[in-house]
């Protein structure tokens, strides 16, 4: 495994995959990564850059915390290879290699399986017998079951939306709860913690272990990460803080700073960046990555190095819509928009309400005082902090808008 730069880092050991109800293709989560120290950690497929016969790039750092595998996790090699499936008239076969394909919605999926096929009566694990390729879903191993009752429930969770894996955890009794919070991935906990009541965000995370607790913080947004800090006791905040990756500590103590209900607090420090001489190639490429919201990939931010909040001087924004109109290699220095006015990090949850009925957009531009781009306001975040407190505990409990009748 090499960094897109050109540097090892370690060896592919194992794939992490989970299993999916209705009828869906188990899903590959990510790779079991041996370091040089023989420390194995947990890779996100979100992190790969590409893969070929002999190698695979990644863009971003490796979590160097040891893999610990999930109940709701299988591994490919230590868990499906060599194991013994039934074929027709009574033969058995065993599973040697399993083959997976990116699908449109930029996941990785189990596809096919090859088994090798043993003679009756003598079957042994080296024998050499006739291959076959066998679609995922004829492998009983690959295939989820009603009977699989915690199974079931972890696979069912794994095709639905964060607000509604939310509303399963909120129902659940606490301790059937506890046992699927420690089965979910740290992505999923994460995704489903954002939108639960804020007093159940506090709950949650008291009661995990601080390693994970400090785990599931790094994969949410750095402003749900901030809110969710702020309403815990200061000590245990801190312990937390502590434990995070320095960078995502680093961005979250940032956002800690700025006043509630100001564009800072808001904000998220991990808007669509770009130099001036990028072309739209580079922008697209950019707005489709896995983990760019659809509302921050409605608007890329152009500034000079460095291109990291806060960055270099603000330039000016890119609509979507405009680059979708261009040409590949034509630069994006000669496509922003520079009339859009941005938000300070002290305008206030009113001015910042106006900015985004003014403009009519879905994200926001915040810029400090030295002309540096320190984030961007998304109108969901927007619309958290305009709703009533209680509106994530209404919406648990099954409430309904009232009808309004404009007749």
């Amino acid at each position: 495994m090499i960094t897109k730069t050109g540097d090892q880092v370690g060896k592919v050991r194992d794939v992490v995959i989970q299993l999916r109800t209705a009828n869906r293709p188990p899903r590959v989560k990510g790779l079991v990564i041996e370091l040089f120290a023989r420390r194995r950690v947990f890779l996100p497929m979100a992190r790969v850059h590409s893969i070929d016969a002999q190698q695979l790039a990644i863009n971003a750092q490796v979590n160097a915390n040891r893999f610990v595998r999930r109940d709701s996790e299988t591994l490919v090699i230590d868990d499906l290879f060599d194991r013994i499936v039934p074929r027709s008239g009574g033969q058995q076969a065993i599973i040697f290699d399993l083959a997976m394909k990116s699908s449109r919605l930029r996941e990785w999926e189990i596809s096919e399986v090859a088994i090798r096929e043993a003679p009756a009566g003598r079957f042994k694990l080296g024998n050499r017998g006739q291959v076959s390729i066998l679609d995922w879903h004829e492998i009983p191993n690959l295939v989820v079951t009603s009977e699989q009752s915690t199974d079931h429930f972890l696979a069912s969770l794994a095709d639905m939306k964060p607000a509604d894996v939310a509303r399963e955890l909120h129902d659940l009794p606490e301790v059937r709860r506890a046992e699927v919070i420690d089965a979910l991935d740290d992505e999923q906990l994460a995704n489903a913690l954002e939108e639960l009541p804020e007093d159940e965000q506090v709950q949650l995370i008291s009661q995990l272990e601080t390693e994970r607790a400090a785990d599931v913080l790094e994969e949410m947004d750095p402003d749900d990460a901030a809110d969710l800090i702020k309403e815990l006791p200061e000590e245990l905040a801190e312990v937390l803080l502590g434990h995070m990756e320095p960078d995502e500590a680093r961005d979250v103590r940032n956002l800690l700073s700025y006043d509630d209900f100001t564009a800072g607090a808001m904000m998220t420090p991990e808007p669509v960046l770009l130099g001036p001489d990028a072309t739209v190639a580079d922008a697209l490429a950019r707005v489709r990555m896995e983990e760019v919201s659809p509302a921050l990939a409605s608007l890329a931010f152009v500034c000079r190095p460095p291109l990291d909040t806060p960055t270099g001087r603000y330039l000016g924004a890119l609509h979507i819509q405009r680059l979708l109109r261009e040409p590949p290699s034509v630069m994006v220095s000669g496509l922003m928009d520079t009339n859009l006015e941005p938000l300070t990090p002290d305008s206030p949850l009113p001015e910042v309400s106006r900015y985004f009925a003014i403009y009519n957009l879905v994200v926001a531009p915040v810029v400090n005082a030295e002309n540096q781009l320190v984030g961007a306001v998304t109108v969901d975040d927007l619309l958290d902090h305009m709703l009533p407190p209680d509106w994530r505990g209404n919406q648990m409990d099954g409430w309904v808008p009232p009808v309004v009748n404009n007749g």
